[in-house]
């Protein structure tokens, strides 16, 4: 079983930045995988970005590359998004999830962390 806590949300202007985190507890983190996943107002669940155990690879959704980072510190158990020059459209509430391997369902995820963006 693996538990994860996202932090990091909140209201900021446009243009603004913002680094959310996710802390797990449970297992050997290094052993899953984990992604960012955000959930707008009305709309589907997204794929944000992803990150190998070992922190090597790393991959995302086409529209958010060059904005948004994800990374991890695996001595510390938390993945990180670190969003940059955010628009309104970027509001939503963001999810942290976790997975063994590449290819892995994502099995386990956090209760979502709200980030609004105000124009």
């Amino acid at each position: 079983q693996v538990q994860l806590v996202e932090s990091g949300g909140g209201l900021v202007q446009a243009g603004g930045s913002l680094r959310l985190s996710c802390a797990a507890s449970g297992r050997t983190f290094s052993n899953y995988g984990m992604g960012w996943f955000r959930q707008a107002p009305g709309k589907e669940r997204e794929f944000v970005a992803a990150i190998t155990g070992s922190g090597g690879s790393t991959s995302y959704t086409d529209s958010l590359k060059g904005r948004f980072t994800i990374s991890r510190d695996n001595a510390k158990n938390t993945v990180y998004l670190q969003m940059n020059s955010l628009t309104p459209e970027d509001t939503a509430v963001y999810y942290c999830a976790a997975r063994m391997g590449v290819l892995g369902s994502w099995r386990y995820w956090g209760q979502g962390t709200q980030v609004t963006v105000s124009s």
